[in-house]
């Protein structure tokens, strides 16, 4: 058999990925087989288990695919020297992903991966690492803000990043249900939510009594 190229080989795998995110995202996991992404990567059944020996690696590849993605998402939240601004730059990025027409089907393969989560163990563990990526980045940003005096110490960080992250979650749904989300107002809404965890001067006051 002929050698190919590092960059042919990286062609043929990103092929055979989009064919599966394809076939994931109209049928599901469990009404595709193998034969369906074959049939769509418009290649070999040799050539793809060269690359994939099963549905399941194929599965796991996504999602690794979806948490380097995510992390690209998440670096934009990083580079900001302000917790609070970290955590509004958060919001536009994942604001800009929702509206983006080109991620509709990770989203809609997002949503078969936790519904998979409830009953295969790799599957979950996939899911929670990429939901722990950015309540990570949020906890971190809390707790900064919260150092700095710029976010109320009364409610937990990680309970702040869980509460966000479950808008998000829910923000997903209803886009891939077809809902027409006024995604401009929606964020107004979310950037409210964070205001609304933010020291008043009354918390300063509060603070310097005791």
């Amino acid at each position: 058999m002929p050698k190919i190229s590092d960059k042919k080989r990286e062609h043929r795998r990103q092929q055979i990925l989009e064919a599966a995110l394809a076939c994931f995202s109209e049928d599901g996991f469990h009404q595709t087989g193998m034969a369906d992404i074959v049939r769509r990567s418009g290649l070999s059944h040799g050539a793809v288990y060269l690359y994939f020996r099963s549905k399941d690696e194929l599965i796991e590849a996504l999602a690794d695919d979806r948490h380097r993605r995510e992390a690209v998402l998440n670096s934009v939240a990083q580079g900001s020297g302000n917790p609070i601004e970290g955590l509004h730059a958060l919001v536009r990025v994942y604001a800009q992903w929702l509206t983006d027409p080109a991620g509709e089907a990770r989203r809609r393969v997002g949503i078969h991966g936790w519904a998979e989560a409830l009953r295969n163990r790799r599957v979950r563990a996939s899911v929670v690492e990429g939901i722990d990526m950015p309540r990570a980045l949020i906890v971190a940003l809390v707790e900064r803000g919260q150092h700095d005096g710029l976010i109320r110490r009364d409610v937990g960080a990680d309970a702040i990043a869980r509460v966000l992250i479950a808008i998000f979650q829910g923000f997903v749904l209803q886009k891939c249900w077809g809902e027409q989300l006024d995604i401009a107002g929606c964020m107004a809404a979310v950037t409210t939510v964070i205001d609304g965890f933010l020291t008043t001067k009354s918390d300063i006051k509060r603070r310097a009594r005791t």
